[in-house]
């Protein structure tokens, strides 16, 4: 269930809770759902954009059709150890994501310095297709996080993830510089993702009612894009005006 995957197409819904909500959720949560054999993981990424934000910009409008760019480690990597390059695009509610492994050193060539990846998977074309149309891409933001994910125990197409301690930050965009930052939520504050192919299951809709859990637009890269915003503009003595 766990082993590597390079395509995905689901539907993901968003929900934010606190302390309280998350405890009475996990314990509820427990005869339907497991923990994947990792336990609790540190995730890493640095996200791309162009110098004016192009992406986060256009995501942040909510249009039909939407996609990002970003590199992800499981901890701290060093030149060698395995990372992923993950092409995000979202459509009409539904996401779809392809994704390569590689070496740190590596992907760094390939997205850093414009080096040509020697593969030639579709995904590599996909990825290459990505960055001719945005040649002026470069590294934006680095987003760490504490995930615990969850699997169905009897359809295990369903994946819950609970994220905590999400950090951000615009300096060292470099997944080996470590794990630093800001926060991006309140202290307990967890930002829950239900994962699906199709249609929530009846139980856990009903059980999101009754806890009166309640789905949210909400996007890490897009939160720090904003935060960053907010500084920029209160050091310049700006007004900024946000997306909802």
């Amino acid at each position: 269930m766990n082993q590597y995957q390079d395509t995905f197409k689901r539907y993901e819904k968003k929900y934010l809770l606190d302390y309280e909500k998350y405890e009475l959720l996990r314990f509820k949560l427990g005869d339907y759902l497991e923990e994947d054999e990792f336990g609790q993981t540190t995730i890493c990424n640095i996200y791309f954009d162009t110098p004016d934000y192009r992406l986060i910009q256009a995501s942040l409008e909510k249009p039909v059709y939407k996609e990002k760019l970003r590199l992800r480690s499981y901890g701290v990597p060093s030149e060698m150890d395995t990372v992923f390059i993950e092409l995000k695009k979202k459509y009409k509610g539904i996401v779809y994501k392809r994704r390569i492994k590689s070496e740190l050193i590596s992907a760094e060539h390939y997205l850093y310095d414009g080096e040509t990846d020697k593969e030639t998977s579709q995904i590599n074309r996909e990825i290459d297709w990505f960055l001719n149309f945005y040649p002026d891409i470069r590294p934006a933001m680095y987003i760490a996080y504490d995930r615990t994910a969850l699997y169905g125990i009897e359809d295990n197409n369903l994946r819950i993830t609970f994220d905590s301690n999400i950090i951000w930050r615009e300096e060292e965009l470099w997944l080996e510089s470590g794990i630093f930052g800001a926060s991006l939520l309140d202290q307990g504050v967890q930002l829950m993702e239900i994962k699906i192919p199709g249609a929530m299951p009846l139980w856990l809709a009903h059980l999101l009612n009754d806890l009166e859990i309640f789905p949210v637009s909400f996007s890490k890269y897009g939160k720090g894009y904003q935060e960053s915003l907010l500084i920029k503009n209160k050091e310049e003595g700006k007004e900024v005006l946000l997306y909802a």
